[in-house]
């Protein structure tokens, strides 16, 4: 199969593919004579595999690092269950900050009112402040 079809079984651009092919993730294909790739089942299914650990939010290392695993089937799975363990943990970290600046969204929302003029905007008024926090903070060396 072509690029274009291989890249539409699984849902990807040709770019993507492509990119996969140099970082990689996916094993070149042969060419034909006319020059053209030719992808194979065994890169749809590989394809397929990268793409639903980027849905699970995995790194390009982590799926290498998976590819390395499933290319030698015959060891434990230890190293597997690590690496998602660490994965996990690095989500949940991804959670805790995502809700952080939900919090600091939702607090600056509820600084505005309807019906305010933009000189008096609360959410504009909220950002530039903490943005002057910050800068006073990066300027002396504080990390607080």
């Amino acid at each position: 199969m072509r690029i274009g079809q291989l890249a539409r079984s699984v849902g990807v651009d040709t770019q993507t593919v492509r990119f996969y092919e140099r970082e990689g993730l996916l094993p070149p294909p042969d060419r034909q004579e006319n020059g053209y790739r030719a992808y194979t089942e065994k890169h749809g299914e590989r394809l397929a595999f990268i793409r639903h650990c980027r849905i699970l939010g995995l790194s390009l290392a982590e799926i290498h690092e998976l590819q390395i695993f499933q290319d030698d089937p015959h060891q434990p799975c230890n190293a597997i269950n690590a690496l998602l363990d660490d994965h996990i943990s690095h989500m949940r970290s991804q959670i805790t900050a995502l809700q952080a600046l939900e919090q600091q969204l939702v607090s600056l929302r509820a600084s505005c009112n309807e019906g305010r003029e933009i000189n008096a905007c609360g959410i504009l008024t909220g950002i530039s402040e903490e943005s002057k926090q910050q800068l006073y903070r990066a300027s002396s060396g504080r990390k607080d």
